[in-house]
Order: structure tokens, then C-alpha cells, then sequence
């Protein structure tokens, strides 16, 4: 079946891949970026070279750095670097007025089409870290650069499904791997649950509180 993005692709458009590289380690989750920036290529119609993105992944680091290789719609990659400070020891995440439609397939692909998380992120108030998305159904989704992730009051660990309106992260990805599941979550889901995290790749989980936006 065709990709419904197939011949609507906005000029300029490019695929996204952010990931941690340390000194030692490489890339963490390499595999696993290669085969979501595959994916996004073949619904964009863009076209792929396995090998040149894992050549353009390939990097010697003295510190923890944050990645971010692009693709464009030649397939030509660039890779940027920048230091990667240590992870905070806990985000206060709002529930952003906007909501999400959970069919809309560009949610499904990391992209430079975000304009309406680079805004929700430009526009936090000083006291919240991150913006937390729900869908037409009230249903959460994510936040502006990360996953959610939930430790519920059954000792279930949880993740929304892509059903709600989401990206498949990296760490989301790895997590449902190693057991976490799969649940439709709502707000009051969040109230009650033990634990929250955000979290992405290059983080990991972060713990968190749902705060209000003053």
C-alpha cells in the first residue's frame, strides 16, 4: 500500500534522527535509527542508502554528544553535533491546550514538519519543562521532543499506542522490547499512576509530574 504522504510532501522536508553518541560506546541504538529513518524514507519516497547513513553515523567522541543526522528529498545526509548536558533529575510537563489528531499520518515520522511542537516548546513558561499533547479523544500522546511513559497503579508499565497519535521513539521502542506495554491513557491515568516519565533516546527516562500552566 502507497504511503498516504507520497506526493504531498512539503519542499524542503527532511527526515530526523537524534541520538546519543559517548566516548567508547558509538552510537547508542544505532540499528534502530537506520531502520526508522528506512521507514520514514520509504513513506516519503525519498530515496535511502543504508550504508552512507551508517557511515555518516560514524563518529569518535570525547564527552556525551547529541546527534542529529537529516536526510533530504535527494537522499543526501548531513550530520550536526552538539555537547549533551546531564539529564535533569525530574520535568514539570503541562497538558498543552492543542490537540492532536491520532490518524494524522506525518505524527508516525520524524521530520522537519513540527511546527506545532517547536512553538509549544518556544512558548513553556519558565516553571515547565516539557508540553505534554493529547488527541481528539482526550487520549495522551507526547510531548515536543519525548515519549511518556507510566508506571500504573497495577504495577503495570505502560506506554500510549500509536493508535492515540504518536512517534515511535527509539527509547519507546527498546522499552516495549524489554516488556513495558502498550495501554490508551488518559489524564486522570496520569493522576493516579505511581510514576510518569518523558523520555527519548538521548535522555533516557526522565522522571516527572503533570503540573498547570499559570
Amino acid at each position: 500500500m502507497e504511503s498516504p504522504l507520497r506526493g504531498r510532501v512539503p519542499d524542503g522536508t527532511q527526515l530526523i534522527e537524534t541520538f546519543r553518541a559517548d566516548p567508547g560506546g558509538g552510537v547508542a541504538h544505532a540499528d534502530r535509527h537506520l531502520a526508522r529513518m528506512a521507514r520514514g524514507a520509504a513513506a516519503l519516497g525519498y530515496p535511502f542508502d543504508a550504508g552512507a547513513a551508517r557511515q555518516a553515523m560514524s563518529l569518535t567522541v570525547d564527552a556525551a554528544t547529541r546527534c542529529r543526522l537529516t536526510l533530504d528529498a535527494v537522499g543526501q545526509f548531513d550530520l550536526t553535533t552538539a555537547p549533551l548536558p546531564p539529564a535533569p533529575a525530574e520535568w514539570r510537563v503541562a497538558i498543552h491546550p492543542d490537540r492532536l489528531q491520532s490518524d494524522d499520518p506525518w505524527l508516525r515520522h520524524k521530520t522537519t514538519q513540527r511546527v506545532l511542537y517547536d512553538a509549544a516548546r518556544a512558548d513553556l513558561p519558565a516553571d515547565v519543562d516539557e508540553a505534554l499533547f493529547l488527541n481528539e479523544r482526550g487520549e495522551v500522546c507526547e510531548g515536543t521532543i519525548t515519549n511518556l511513559f507510566a508506571e500504573l497503579a497495577d504495577g503495570a508499565r505502560v506506554t500510549p499506542p500509536l493508535s492515540s497519535g504518536l512517534l515511535p521513539g527509539i527509547l519507546r521502542e527498546t522499552c516495549l522490547a524489554d516488556g513495558w506495554q502498550e495501554r490508551v491513557l488518559t489524564p486522570a491515568d496520569l493522576t493516579a499512576a505511581r510514576r510518569i516519565w518523558m523520555g527519548n533516546a538521548l535522555r533516557g527516562l526522565i522522571p516527572a509530574r503533570i503540573v498547570p500552566i499559570a
